[in-house]
């Protein structure tokens, strides 16, 4: 008998507030205490799961149809998943998809993932949008007996990611060189063989097909954990420096990357970049500020519009803050926003190339739209070069 026939739930999701969801467990049983979040996108729940920006959240999927391609893993954007857990509206069929090598739920169960099936996930996002990001607690037990109070409890003593730095979890351990591009058919993923630019990388929670990216548009990567310093980078004598992706809140991170990146900036000419976090703690080290937004971004559908050129890209994101564009200060210029609400999706400095986007550039849902910013900073390398 299929899940969704069974009489007694098996999973049971509530939230600090005391609203209760009940549906159908798969993946690993427990429990699990997070931010709940959801995610439009129609594809790529498994780069999301795997996506360390999501550290600290439990996914609701607004799209039915979610693991029907089962796993992959050279789609992997880390070695696991990073996602507290998932929420789904229909419980994940059969995978038809001819390079998937395992089905979504036992791969949860040997990640240590919890999933959730049978949910109204249209009433759950209407819930997230109105009373913003919620805490809660998700908990599988396939006998179906939970303890509600206990549950409900653990949701409301949930700190929550303001004033937390994730970064610091879920990045390298050590430094490490990487020169896979990005996937072309029919070969795979290649190796570089014929690097342009020596670009420093500093691992925040870093996703794998970003670094593919800047390999394909030339660059030699080196990676870093998240603490290197200014002088750990500039001994490498690199010809840029790259600031990744990553969970948390950017202030609590920006405790010991912003001083960094103000010394790169004072000390170098280095062009620099930044995607997501990298792109806020940018922003911080330039004298902005940043700000908790009500339930995010997170999709593969987001307009953003280049001011300038006025281009609009389709964009991927992920975040759950924001540079206030508000506090951007002279000589900085403000380069993308939001189509949705008209929040800040880019900046760059005037008179040096420095810059970072809120998006995605290398999720490819547009899917060229944006790969222009890895081929931007290999042209700032080159320049500076010259």
């Amino acid at each position: 008998m299929a899940q969704s026939e069974q009489m007694k739930p098996t999973a049971c999701l509530a939230l600090a507030d005391g609203t209760l969801f009940y549906g159908y467990g798969f993946g690993a049983t427990g429990e699990t205490v997070a931010e709940l979040c959801f995610n439009t996108a129609m594809t790529g729940y498994q780069e999301i799961m795997t996506d360390p920006s999501y550290a600290g959240q439990v996914v609701t999927f607004t799209f039915p149809h979610i693991g029907n391609t089962g796993i992959t893993p050279e789609d992997d954007e880390t070695s696991n998943p990073v996602a507290a857990g998932m929420i789904v509206k229909w419980d994940p069929t059969v995978s038809s998809n001819w390079r998937a090598t395992q089905e979504l739920a036992p791969w949860l169960v040997s990640r240590g993932r919890i999933g959730m099936g049978g949910v109204d996930t249209r009433r759950l996002t209407r819930a997230i949008r109105q009373q913003g990001a919620p805490h809660v607690a998700l908990a599988h037990n396939p006998d179906g007996e939970f303890d509600i109070d206990a549950l409900v409890q653990k949701a409301r003593g949930f700190a929550g990611l303001v004033g937390l730095d994730l970064a610091k979890d879920v990045t390298c351990a050590q430094s490490y060189h990487w020169n896979e591009m990005r996937w072309a058919w029919p070969i795979g993923y290649a190796p570089q063989t014929a690097p342009k630019h020596k670009v420093v990388a500093i691992d925040y929670g870093a996703k794998r097909n970003i670094l593919r990216c800047l390999a394909s548009a030339g660059c030699d990567v080196t990676v870093l954990p998240a603490t290197a310093t200014a002088d750990e980078i500039l001994a490498l004598k690199p010809d840029g420096l790259f600031l990744s992706n990553g969970p948390g809140d950017p202030e609590a991170t920006g405790v010991y990357a912003v001083p960094m990146i103000k010394d790169i900036l004072a000390k170098s000419d280095l062009p620099v970049f930044g995607i997501c976090l990298g792109h806020q703690m940018l922003a911080l080290a330039l004298g902005a500020q940043t700000i908790k937004m009500n339930h995010g971004h997170h999709g593969a559908n987001h307009p953003v519009k280049d001011n300038d050129t006025g281009k609009v890209e389709i964009t991927s994101m992920n975040h759950g803050f924001t540079v206030d564009s508000q506090t951007l200060p002279e000589g900085v210029i403000e380069t993308h926003i939001s189509l949705f609400d008209g929040s800040n999706c880019g900046i760059r400095m005037a008179d040096r190339p420095v810059f970072g986007v809120q998006y995605h550039p290398e999720a490819s849902p547009g899917p060229q739209d944006s790969y222009y910013l890895f081929e931007r900073f290999a042209a700032a390398m080159a320049e500076q070069a010259a």
